[in-house]
């Protein structure tokens, strides 16, 4: 009889480009949000199938990182994980906008996974 291996679950969360890209790449050490949470762990990045436009050319102005072309950006799945630490409502980072944060660290890029995301933390089968 062979054993069925289950499969572990962790949280993702979804965010749009480029903001997934900079958390991922150890750009934006926060996640701005509108709500507070009080998760604190590994956390799986989603980039969300919607692309900012505004807010590449705002980086590459303000804050003169070189970003890839927008059509090279991953969109719709898993591109990295970060742990979440904090959660805040004041921060001295550049990357705060409130009126909550949450406080990354560890982020590192993953291979691409296509996933369809959802709104707040969800679980992906890993």
């Amino acid at each position: 009889m062979s054993e069925v291996k289950k499969k572990k679950t962790s949280k993702a969360l979804s965010i749009r480009q480029p903001w997934a890209y900079l958390i991922v790449n150890r750009y934006k050490d926060i996640e701005n949000r509108s709500w507070s949470t009080s998760f604190r762990g590994k956390v799986l990045i989603h980039a969300g199938k919607k692309f900012e436009t505004e807010a590449y050319y705002y980086v590459l102005k303000k804050h003169k990182i070189s970003l890839p072309p927008i059509e090279e950006f991953e969109l719709g799945g898993i591109v990295g994980e970060a742990e979440i630490v904090d959660c805040v409502e004041k921060s001295k980072s550049k990357w705060f906008g409130g009126p909550y944060g949450f406080v990354l660290k560890n982020a590192k890029r993953k291979r691409f996974i296509p996933l369809k995301g959802q709104l707040g933390f969800f679980n992906v089968e890993v």
